[in-house]
């Protein structure tokens, strides 16, 4: 008997012959051919003459090709199981981050989104096999109803069912799908707020104690009264001041390059105020590049004790400690003084498109809301125009 590690291919001896241990005699009514010893038998002779191997023996050696998915009828390319619905996702967001170029938080978003949505429809349809093409309308109000159960809020849901739609575009122009299901869903109604805003007397005590505590000299406190004048000046979000360049920050000039939502890019100027503060700012800055030395970001605006960029929440905490000292009850934040920026300038008479312009919204219905809360505006207006003001 052979040795297990010597064993020829499918269990048969190097010869050709049965294997070992296994009945050689063929099928009744047939015979076996004759092989001649002095040749190699032929494919058809070794078939006829070797008995089938068992089972086990036969699935080490049989490799048989896997067939291609079916795709789902009407939809090229469209996935029939969950598991492959990932791999449109993963395309589509490939496809923003390359093509389109959106910005990393813009993409965090879509993907969430999305991935919140395969995980809904994998149990919605039961853990059965489903494709995008076969999902209806109805599937879509079910996965916002579910986000609505979660606790989120209309303006979250309303952002799902926007990446939903936009997913479904690009589908359908990659002819995956016949229609965009999304499309026959309405947008759940906006809750209208008034947003949080100082006032001018809140603002006057913000720079009074940021400017007492710059007069001091030391790096944090100049930074800081920097990162307020320039809040409160040009309106800008968070985002935007933190990833702020050196090179984007004209003080000759006395403005600066915005990259805004979508990567796109607008010019806002600086007010005196803040002019001056960014001045003291870039030589305490300077200052601290020198004893940092190499591990400094010399690229970046605003930098932290180390030397790096500052962080989002780094910023968030600096303006936030003295927020809470001018209103502790008015839940006033970062954003706040974007509303400020705004809500100041059409009290001044700005015009709304200036304003649109400035704070770099997409759509003026967006300014809109800053024109609840000119109040004053709204008063001097009334007294200068009525007979009887």
């Amino acid at each position: 008997m052979s040795a297990p590690g010597r064993r020829g291919v499918a269990g048969k001896r190097p010869g050709g012959g049965p294997p070992s241990g296994a009945g050689g005699s063929p099928p009744v009514g047939e015979s076996a051919p004759v092989l001649d010893a002095t040749r190699n038998p032929t494919a058809a002779e070794r078939a006829v003459s070797s008995p089938v191997a068992p089972a086990a023996t036969q699935r080490a050696v049989v490799v048989r090709p896997v067939p291609a998915a079916p795709r789902a009828s009407g939809a090229s390319g469209a996935s029939s199981t969950p598991g492959a619905s990932n791999s449109e996702v993963a395309d589509y967001l490939t496809h923003l981050e390359k093509e389109r170029d959106v910005s990393p938080n813009t993409l965090l978003a879509y993907s969430r989104d999305l991935e919140e949505l395969v995980a809904f429809l994998g149990s919605y349809y039961g853990g059965r096999e489903w494709s995008w093409q076969g999902v209806d309308r109805l599937a879509i109000r079910g996965f916002l109803a579910h986000l609505t159960r979660r606790g989120l809020k209309k303006r979250s849901v309303a952002r799902a069912l926007s990446s939903v739609r936009s997913f479904y575009r690009w589908l359908h122009r990659n002819e995956q799908v016949d229609a965009n299901p999304a499309r026959a869903v309405g947008t759940p109604k906006l809750e209208k707020y008034l947003p949080s805003y100082l006032d001018r007397a809140q603002i006057d005590l913000l720079f009074q104690m940021a400017e007492l505590r710059a007069q001091e000299g030391k790096f944090n406190d100049v930074r800081n009264l920097a990162i307020l004048e320039l809040f409160y000046s040009t309106g800008m979000r968070l985002s935007e001041l933190r990833t702020l360049n050196r090179t984007e920050v004209d003080l000759v000039s006395q403005q600066c390059k915005v990259r805004g939502k979508g990567r796109k890019e607008r010019i806002v100027p600086i007010g005196d105020h803040a002019a001056l503060a960014l001045r003291n700012y870039e030589s305490k800055r300077d200052e601290l590049l020198r004893v940092v030395g190499a591990g400094a970001d010399r690229t970046a605006f605003f930098l932290n004790n180390r030397g790096r960029r500052m962080s989002a929440r780094g910023v968030q905490l600096v303006v936030g400690a003295f927020l809470e000292k001018v209103d502790e009850s008015a839940g006033l934040s970062v954003h706040s003084l974007r509303h400020t920026f705004a809500t100041h300038l059409l009290d001044a008479g700005a015009d709304l498109r200036a304003v649109q312009e400035l704070l770099g919204h997409a759509s003026i219905s967006t300014t809109q809301i800053y024109t609840h809360t000119s109040v004053e505006r709204l008063k001097a207006v009334y007294r200068k125009a009525h007979p009887r003001a």
